[in-house]
């Protein structure tokens, strides 16, 4: 069954990005897992957009995950993760769409001073529910033409997407956004080559 998991806006700054809203659909996970699931889809959408240009779009492939990005001109970003079979150019319109109303309800001089609990954006989770079904999006893909103009990069895994002698393991065991419950449970993901594969 085709699933987006995460469905996230944020605020890409000169040196880190900012939770401005999230939402996770994570039932198809055990629930002793969701907490660190969850925990890394954060940590993976805040790195993503941490280490994308601004006014570019990129799909990471990650294991069985693809993580879809749009860093808009002024720094709003947005982030899906969906499964594989979710298609790509549906996940980017309904990013820009979701962006778009986000940016129209929330002024832009907000954006860097905003703590995710302070934002009132109801319509995340919204989305995240409508369109479990791509089909749901089909209109709304039709009616978006200007994704045309700018050129989606994917990569195949987000070392792709990490600097120059940056390692994925090194991010997790500095992460302050991580808990020591979940740096384990991604060290034992890592060995076992199991759960969230954002490995």
């Amino acid at each position: 069954m085709v699933k987006i998991y995460c469905l996230s806006v944020l605020y890409k700054g000169p040196t880190t990005a900012t939770w401005l809203k999230s939402g996770f659909e994570l039932q198809s996970f055990s629930f002793f897992q969701r907490g660190s699931i969850q925990e890394f889809m954060s940590f993976f959408c805040k790195t993503i957009v941490e280490r994308t240009i601004p006014a570019s779009r990129q799909s990471v492939k990650e294991g069985e995950y693809l993580c879809h990005v749009y860093v808009r001109a002024d720094n709003l970003a947005g982030v899906m993760i969906t499964d594989h079979e979710y298609p790509s150019r549906v996940s980017h319109t309904l990013i820009t769409k979701v962006l778009d109303e986000f940016a129209a309800r929330i002024p832009a001089a907000n954006w860097p001073n905003l703590e995710e609990r302070d934002v009132a954006f109801p319509q995340l989770n919204t989305y995240l529910a409508k369109y479990q079904n791509p089909r749901e999006a089909d209109a709304m893909t039709k009616i978006q033409e200007d994704l045309d103009e700018t050129k989606i990069i994917l990569h195949n895994t987000i070392q792709a997407v990490l600097e120059r002698g940056e390692k994925l393991d090194d991010l997790v065991s500095k992460s302050e956004g991580l808990s020591i419950q979940s740096k384990a449970f991604y060290k034992t993901a890592r060995k076992t080559n199991s759960c969230c594969n954002f490995t």
